[in-house]
């Protein structure tokens, strides 16, 4: 096996464990570690939590014996900065007497990029940067985005009918897909920051809007009412999680709901567009709360907004096998101009799931 090849390999393996804080490490990046000496893995780690100890801590305290002059493969750059829960990774790996580190992907942080290196260099240390790179900066796509953006990534989630329709005309939509594919979308409520929906989910289907597979999981819920019509006994008021009802500035018509006060709970007032809330302000005042991940679970209106507004950076489409003919499409409400200003999809996915089948795709 020639040394590029072993690279790839111990990499490869760095990625998969960083894989097992997906969900977990938010705004940090999910970041996997391994330790080589004599060709043997003597040690392994991975950040597991939000400000718990990063993946070459976790490594070093994993390693079964003395890891001086051993290898340090690293899915992204040790950081060197102090502003931050942790201590910086650099020293640690500087005292440990680590000989050479492999970095999958350079930090896009501007607090550590490239000043990592430079550090492990100054000691000594060799370095070889961008061994899969691609498949780490795909890994942390959440974190580049918001990173370099200030905004979060943002996916949009529909379970449909083959025609489109995603309910009937009275708005029925309980249970359009498989259980399989119901735990598939609470699997991508757990992999997110936050979820979002309209005032109209809200008002027909009253959702609690929580991770049913993970009570850890503080999931940020998020309800665009630009009247307050939220009712105050709704069940997404009535817990303890983090939740923001985005509402039209200026408005007279709150109602009483205006007084609505719970210890979780943010009401704040942003711009309109025509007769929508701005997309911009909201993603902003996300970004701004370190939310890195946003997953759009609304309805027609909220879908057709949001593609109409190019913010949809992902896109999940979990289809039944069945026809409902007339009733209520996601796309009703989105106006372009003929087949050139058709959104189209890149990098897509099909994968089946329980009697559905889901299409995973990027957005042009």
């Amino acid at each position: 096996m020639n040394k590029n090849k072993t690279d790839e390999f111990y990499m490869r393996l760095a990625i998969k464990l960083a894989e097992r804080g997906r969900g977990c490490v938010s705004p940090n990046p999910l970041v996997g570690a391994v330790i080589v000496k004599n060709n043997k893995i003597i040690g392994q780690g991975y950040h597991t939590q939000f400000g718990g100890a990063h993946a070459e801590v976790n490594a070093f305290r994993n390693a079964k014996q003395s890891v001086k002059g051993a290898t340090l493969y690293v899915t992204l750059e040790p950081c060197n900065f102090l502003e931050k829960k942790t201590p910086p990774c650099v020293p640690a790996i500087i005292k440990a007497g680590i000989k050479r580190v492999v970095i999958g992907t350079l930090d896009c942080n501007p607090k550590t990029c490239k000043k990592g290196v430079h550090d492990l260099r100054k000691a000594g240390i060799k370095t070889k940067i961008g061994v899969l790179k691609k498949e780490v900066e795909k890994q942390n796509e959440a974190y580049f985005k918001h990173t370099h953006t200030g905004i979060p990534l943002v996916s949009l989630k529909l379970g449909l009918f083959l025609d489109g329709r995603i309910a009937t005309k009275n708005g029925e939509s309980k249970w359009i897909t498989s259980p399989a594919s119901r735990q598939f979308s609470q699997q991508l409520r757990r992999e997110n920051d936050a979820i979002l929906v309209g005032i109209n989910t809200i008002l027909r289907d009253d959702p609690r809007l929580t991770c049913r597979i993970d009570r850890h999981k503080k999931l940020t819920r998020i309800i665009l009412d630009p009247n307050l019509q939220t009712p105050k006994r709704s069940q997404v008021l009535n817990s303890n999680y983090p939740t923001i009802i985005f509402t039209r500035q200026k408005s007279d018509a709150a109602g009483d709901n205006c007084q609505i006060k719970l210890k979780n709970l943010e009401i704040i007032p942003v711009r309109c567009v025509g007769n929508l809330l701005s997309w911009y302000d909201i993603l902003e005042e996300l970004g701004q709360r370190n939310i890195a991940s946003l997953l759009i679970e609304g309805g027609a209106q909220v879908a057709s907004s949001a593609l109409q507004m190019n913010i949809v950076d992902k896109i999940s489409l979990i289809y039944a096998p069945k026809i409902l003919g007339q009733g209520i499409s996601f796309s009703d409400h989105l106006s372009l101009c003929g087949l050139e200003s058709a959104i189209r999809l890149k990098d897509y996915n099909i994968i089946t799931c329980g009697k559905d089948f889901i299409v995973q795709a990027y957005l042009h």
